[in-house]
C-alpha cells in the first residue's frame, strides 16, 4: 500500500485549498483525513468509505470542508472552503485496509489571518 498526498499551502482566512491522497492498493476499506497543528494531538478531520457512499466529518469542519472520491484514479480529495487560522496544521492522509492501517505523508496547510 502506497499513499502519495499533495495540495497544502499557504492562504488567507476565508480562502480554499484542495488536498489529494492517491492511494495504491487492495482492499481499502477508507480513507480518512486526519490534521495535527504545532504543540497539538492529532485529530481526525474527515473520512470516506472506498465505495465513496459514506463520509463522516469532524464538527469543527462540518459545511466547509468536502471529502469525495475519483473512484478511477483511486484518489480521495479534502476541499477546504472558508478556511481559520485555526484550521493551520500538517495534514495526513490515512487508509484502512484489510492489511491495517497506514499514513501518508503530511502536507503542510497555513491560514494567515
Amino acid at each position: 500500500v502506497q499513499l502519495q498526498a499533495s495540495g497544502g499551502g499557504l492562504v488567507q482566512a476565508g480562502g480554499s485549498l484542495r488536498l489529494s491522497c492517491a492511494a495504491s492498493g487492495s482492499n481499502i476499506y477508507g480513507m480518512g483525513w486526519f490534521r495535527q497543528a504545532p504543540g497539538q494531538g492529532r485529530e481526525f478531520v474527515a473520512a470516506i468509505s472506498w465505495s465513496g457512499s459514506m463520509t463522516w466529518y469532524a464538527d469543527s469542519v462540518k459545511g466547509r470542508f468536502t471529502i469525495f472520491k475519483h473512484s478511477a484514479k483511486n484518489t480521495v480529495y479534502l476541499q477546504m472552503n472558508s478556511l481559520k487560522p485555526e484550521d493551520t496544521a500538517v495534514y495526513y492522509c490515512k487508509i484502512v485496509s484489510l492489511s491495517g492501517g497506514f499514513w501518508g505523508q503530511g502536507t503542510q496547510v497555513t491560514v494567515s489571518s
